[in-house]
């Protein structure tokens, strides 16, 4: 058997290179090391402290974890906008009344609107009320002799606009409408509680139900129904008419008419238009 030069001679020579100063000295140095971190925790403190003073020289979170968790919130909100836009879609497309349709888009959304489903609101729409929004003329030309392409509804601060755009992208047509005007159009022929003298806009020009009426039909037969336009809101109710008011200003050809009811509950007033013409 060959033995090698550093190979101890004897057991006595392996337990003197065993217990040697040196072996002893680093085995009690490296005891101490670890009894003192067990007993003073001196080396968490010192990593604690080293990362203390480089604080602000290293990023608030890991590159890597940052990136993942940026991605991950970016796909969350693409996925937040494309639902949230997506329902809107489909709160226009129910809109049964512009109400509904301003009460669908918050400013700063938008949304396209088929020629049929704008047609259709507007149709709903009586004639004196729906010119408030567009002259019916001029909207027959856009939906069936213009260039128009496509419709486009955008909520802003207190309303809509709506957007008539050609093939080419452009604009040929806008509509703003707050939600006073919306509100108006779709209430404006819902009787209001009160009566035609306590309403500055009737001022000296009420006159009672009998002679109103006595005076209407004594004109030609063609010019009465130039005159009440929409006669369904008054066949409505159900009170007594005692007087009728004539607005003191006229709007887009039109002219409001006040019929004041007496009913049981009190008495209020159902507004009408009339032809600016048949009624001056």
């Amino acid at each position: 058997m060959i033995q090698q030069w550093y190979e101890p001679l004897s057991f006595s020579e392996w337990l003197k290179r065993t217990f040697s100063f040196l072996n002893i000295a680093v085995f009690i140095i490296t005891a101490t090391f670890i009894f003192s971190e067990f007993r003073f925790d001196w080396f968490e403190n010192l990593v604690g402290s080293y990362l203390v003073s480089t604080n602000e020289s290293r990023p608030e979170t890991g590159a890597i974890w940052e990136m993942g968790k940026q991605t991950s919130d970016a796909h969350d909100y693409l996925n937040e906008i494309i639902s949230k836009k997506e329902d809107t879609r489909q709160n226009v497309h129910q809109a049964a009344s512009f109400f509904d349709l301003a009460s669908s888009i918050l400013p700063g959304e938008w949304v396209t609107l088929e020629k049929q489903q704008f047609r259709t609101l507007y149709l709903t729409l009586e004639k004196s009320v729906a010119l408030k929004i567009i002259e019916s003329a001029q909207l027959v030309w856009l939906l069936n002799g213009s260039s128009l392409d496509r419709i486009f509804c955008e909520g802003v601060t207190g309303g809509i606009k709506i957007y008539f755009i050609d093939s080419d992208n452009r604009v040929i047509k806008q509509i703003d409408l707050s939600r006073e005007d919306i509100l108006e159009i779709e209430d404006g022929e819902k009787p209001v509680s009160g009566e035609l003298a306590d309403m500055e806009g009737f001022s000296g020009r009420i006159y009672p139900a009998k002679n109103f009426f006595d005076a209407l039909f004594k004109l030609p037969a063609d010019i009465i129904p130039d005159l009440i336009v929409n006669p369904e809101s008054l066949l409505k109710q159900d009170g007594k008419i005692i007087n009728i008011g004539i607005w003191n200003e006229t709007e887009n050809g039109y002219i409001k008419l006040g019929f004041e009811f007496e009913e049981t509950g009190g008495k209020q007033v159902v507004f009408i238009k009339g032809r600016e013409w048949s009624v001056c």
